[in-house]
């Protein structure tokens, strides 16, 4: 169980560098990263050796080009890899939703397990499995108060395995989110050009009948 000591932003100097802490932190990916297909194989493989040399383990959660990610170890090894992935210009919107002192590891994988949290990208299997996500979906952690990230983290712990994802659908995803990105701020006026093209189409089929 965590200890007393929890904090969303800060951990001072009273808990030791080899103090066991946990880390959970969001972002958002930029477009340019959402376009980008081989994005998860990139941020696997740049962990690997760094994580098993610090004894860095976790998990990894996407969804919506959204990202939560749960890092465990010391807090020297922790702080510095905190560092790094802030200061990493593939996302943006990084905020730090738990920061505490753990007895002991949720997720014992150095290799940092990658779930995608996206319905449409699962197979049956999966989606049984993760039939208690439910609540947590459409997938969108900035605003998840410490209590509920906690109840997140204690569900996928018990996962036997993460979802397979073929890269199509990855190409799909990034597609997708390039339109909500670029269509969202401009809803009303989109909406607006298509009724005026479909005016435009019935205008000419009928000049021509």
């Amino acid at each position: 169980m965590p200890t007393n000591y929890k904090n969303r932003s800060n951990m001072g100097d009273e808990v030791q560098d080899s103090t066991l802490i946990q880390l959970v932190y969001v972002s958002s990916l930029t477009l340019g990263s959402r376009l980008n297909t081989s994005i998860f194989e990139e941020v696997e493989r740049h962990a690997r050796d760094y994580n098993q040399q610090h004894g860095i383990t976790g998990i990894l959660c996407y969804g919506n080009g959204q990202f939560l990610q749960c890092i465990e170890g010391e807090k020297a090894h922790v702080f510095a890899l905190k560092q790094r992935i802030f200061a990493d210009n593939r996302h943006k919107n990084v905020e730090t939703l738990l920061l505490q002192t753990i007895d002991h590891r949720s997720f014992t994988d150095w290799r940092m397990r990658l779930l995608f949290l996206e319905r449409w990208l699962w197979s049956p299997a999966t989606k049984k499995q993760a039939a208690q996500l439910s609540p947590y979906l459409p997938f969108f952690p900035h605003d998840w108060s410490p209590e509920r990230t906690e109840h997140f983290l204690q569900i996928i712990k018990t996962f036997d395995n993460p979802p397979h994802i073929q890269a199509a659908g990855i190409t799909y995803n990034a597609l997708g989110n390039m339109f909500r990105h670029i269509a969202a701020p401009h809803q009303a006026f989109l909406i607006v050009q298509g009724f005026l093209s479909l005016l435009l189409v019935a205008g000419l089929v009928l000049l021509y009948l």
